[in-house]
């Protein structure tokens, strides 16, 4: 399951066992908790396993929406980092097999990588400077607990 900071670029991610709507609200809760002050919104795909967006809502204090059918390009932004992601863990490969410890690797490469959309900023940086918190503690401490 994978979140994005529009701005920042910064993503989240979150192993789960199961693509059922307790699974992905649970893991949601768990990486969003630490950083509640500053979602506003949270744009879902249309999948069941986001059935429980009202438990999110009303958990972390924000504003849910869902995508249209069929217009990828209302989350654009997941859909670019959901790529970047597959280079470390290809489709062939079984996401059931990743542990937490190579979500955890994979979410820092990819969130200290430079972007030309940030001035040549890692999201870690934009995102600190954004918000004043170190997202890469938040999401180690999310992961582990």
């Amino acid at each position: 399951m994978t979140l994005d900071e529009r701005k920042s670029k910064l993503r989240l991610a979150f192993p789960v066992t199961n693509k059922t709507a307790e699974a992905v609200t649970g893991g949601i809760i768990a990486l969003l908790d630490g950083f509640k002050d500053g979602v506003h919104t949270v744009t879902f795909d249309n999948g069941k396993e986001f059935a429980k967006h009202e438990q999110v809502a009303q958990t972390i204090g924000c504003k849910t929406y869902f995508a249209k059918p069929y217009h990828s390009w209302e989350r654009g932004q997941n859909e670019n980092a959901n790529g970047l992601l597959r280079q470390y863990f290809p489709k062939a490969m079984s996401l059931l097999d990743v542990t937490t410890q190579q979500v955890l690797e994979t979410l820092h490469k990819l969130n200290n990588r430079p972007r030309k959309c940030l001035g040549f900023k890692t999201p870690y940086e934009v995102f600190r400077e954004l918000s004043g918190m170190d997202a890469e503690k938040l999401v180690g401490y999310a992961l582990i607990t």
